[in-house]
């Protein structure tokens, strides 16, 4: 019935073009003779088999999760780059003809196939580091070996641990491109990825060392030639170095949609719940060494023009809640880092050698002392200094906070604007989690110098409270 009717079309297209009247002189491009009307028609539906793998594909790929570096660099919302980023992805249901899998089924072997072929994309990346840029460099004498060394840190030695994981995948691949239980081994490899402990601690100086070197001419010419080249996708030196951390933190959710798509009675029900929970306590631990190595990092950077600066809550935090650009109320543009325990503001300066530092501006806040005031949009935030730094003659001031201590005698009040309406909200929200944060520390550590309480049911309840508050610190640590 279908083909009576396409012919019944064809023979009636003659009639329709001799009412277009189109010029007798135009060239008309000759359509070569089939034996089937699939050579002239192109299918316009797309297949359900490969409906449903594309679809999967998008979901997880354009997924993003928190990075495991807890001291976000608060920065502007930015457009998104028209550059091509993104190779072109294959669906595992391009790569079969025929099959008799349930839609369930199919869901779940579209994101092993994610899984695989990441590692495969990742490989691929990484060696493309090493060869592009790496060698290059080193052989031109762009970079000294101990710079390049501590800018690409120890990217060599992740290679052979995807090769591995991936090698083990396609092992498990059946005659039908089919994969049966992936549970197992991912709990053997999983414990590979503690050497991201020390790839994404050296990060911290190797991202500033980078920007550093940028800096000078060859450096700057040669990454920039890299950059405009086809290979490099239109990434820079730093998105390729930063794609073992995007990778790592992209295993739990490629093993929460296996888990979504696995009936019960399978034999990864039981295994991949135990594997969900290994890496996310890879993640979290990759997570707190990194706060820390970063949180060591600006520490030193820090440069004291009074001792009466050195504050201890300084040297005590163990990570950062964030750190950014602010303005003060004079238009001065601070680099402002909101510690786990204190709030220090500073102007970013370079050392003799060109390296960054910074120098520190007034007074640090300790968090527990920590006055947050929220500035409408349109109020004047500490006269008409403020409003006459940051309007250019407008009255009206715009994303702006107010941050000062308590409980001292010299009072310290800080007028900060932010670049934008979200970046406020950022800091905001940090700032309240940081004061709530120290504030109970601070209480937890005055209830364990007293002595106990005489009332058993008391000090139970007290510990409760305390407790909820320490299991909220360490959520939001991280």
């Amino acid at each position: 019935m279908r083909k009576k009717v396409r012919r019944k079309r064809c023979k009636e297209a003659p009639a329709n073009c001799s009412i277009s009247q189109e010029p007798s002189n135009k060239r008309v491009k000759p359509v070569m003779k089939s034996n089937s009307l699939t050579g002239v028609i192109t299918p316009v539906k797309t297949p359900a088999l490969k409906r449903i793998g594309q679809s999967i594909s998008r979901s997880i790929s354009f997924r993003t999760e928190a990075r495991p570096l807890p001291p976000a660099h608060l920065r502007q919302r930015s457009k998104a780059s028209s550059f091509p980023r993104r190779r072109n992805s294959q669906c595992w249901s391009d790569t079969v003809e025929s099959h008799d899998l349930t839609v369930k089924e199919i869901k779940r072997q579209e994101v092993i196939y994610e899984l695989t072929e990441g590692e495969r994309q990742l490989i691929d990346d990484l060696s493309l580091v090493k060869k592009v840029y790496y060698e290059p460099m080193l052989k031109l004498d762009i970079m000294t070996e101990s710079e390049l060394g501590q800018i690409f840190g120890t990217l060599d030695s992740l290679i052979p641990l995807h090769q591995d994981l991936l090698s083990r995948l396609e092992r498990l691949r059946g005659s039908e491109k089919t994969v049966g239980e992936v549970g197992p081994t991912l709990i053997n490899w999983f414990p590979c990825l503690e050497a991201y402990v020390t790839y994404c601690c050296n990060q911290v100086g190797a991202k500033a060392l980078l920007d550093q070197k940028k800096n000078e001419k060859r450096v700057e010419h040669f990454l920039r030639l890299c950059q405009e080249s086809s290979f490099s996708r239109k990434l820079d030196l730093w998105n390729f170095l930063d794609l073992p951390r995007s990778r790592l933190v992209k295993y739990p959710l490629l093993l929460k949609e296996i888990q979504k798509c696995t009936p019960p009675d399978h034999p990864d029900e039981d295994t991949l719940p135990d594997a969900l929970e290994l890496i996310q306590s890879i993640v979290a631990e990759v997570n707190k060494k990194t706060g820390e190595a970063e949180c060591q990092f600006y520490r030193r950077g820090l440069m004291y023009l009074e001792d009466g600066q050195r504050l201890p809550e300084i040297q005590q935090s163990r990570f950062l809640y964030c750190h950014g650009e602010l303005k003060n109320n004079k238009g001065q543009r601070l680099h402002v880092f909101l510690f786990e325990l204190a709030l220090v503001l500073s102007r970013p300066g370079e050392d003799r050698d060109g390296g960054q530092v910074f120098h520190v501006y007034r007074q640090p806040l300790p968090n527990a002392l920590i006055n947050l005031e929220e500035i409408p949009d349109g109020e004047a935030a500490g006269g008409g200094t403020f409003r006459g730094a940051f309007t250019g003659g407008n009255d009206k001031v715009k994303n702006c906070f107010r941050v000062s201590s308590r409980g001292r005698s010299k009072a310290h009040s800080f007028s900060l604007q932010a670049n934008d309406s979200f970046s406020k909200q950022q800091w905001i929200t940090c700032l309240r989690q940081a004061i709530v944060h120290s504030r109970d520390k601070k209480a937890q550590t005055s209830q364990s110098q007293l002595p106990p309480h005489p009332d058993p049911a008391l000090y139970h309840i007290a510990e409760l409270s305390l407790g909820s508050s320490t299991d909220m610190v360490d959520h939001t640590s991280r």
